[in-house]
């Protein structure tokens, strides 16, 4: 079985910059797709950015394009976001999401971390 475990986020000021980390442990966990979604209050939870564990394909929501970067390290099992130029309306829980195919819909995802907030300040 699959999990995912995330750290790093936190409260950080307009403009500032953060990096999410996604631990990955289980037996079939390198042949996943693994990403990033986020859920601010009142709102849907939204794909983010994901990576291809095995080849390191990465595909992005079109509003985080040149904002953040997803990547990965095959030796430590962990995915990162570099969240970059922030602004308060990335304030949400962001939440680490793995599948055996890539997935934009929350409803396809096979696996869920339990989530770290991130609390961007104006």
């Amino acid at each position: 079985q699959v999990q995912l475990v995330e750290s790093g986020g936190g409260l950080v000021q307009a403009g500032g910059s953060l990096r999410l980390s996604c631990a990955a442990s289980g037996r079939t966990f390198r042949s996943y797709v693994v990403g990033w979604f986020r859920q601010a209050p009142g709102k849907e939870r939204e794909f983010v950015a994901a990576i291809t564990w095995s080849g390191g394909i990465t595909y992005y929501a079109d509003y985080v394009k040149g904002q953040f970067t997803i990547s990965r390290d095959t030796a430590k099992n962990t995915v990162y976001l570099q969240m970059n130029s922030l602004k308060p309306e990335d304030t949400a829980v962001y939440y680490c999401a793995g599948g055996v195919t890539l997935s934009r819909t929350p409803d396809e995802i096979d696996v869920w971390g339990q989530g770290t907030q991130v609390t961007v300040s104006s």
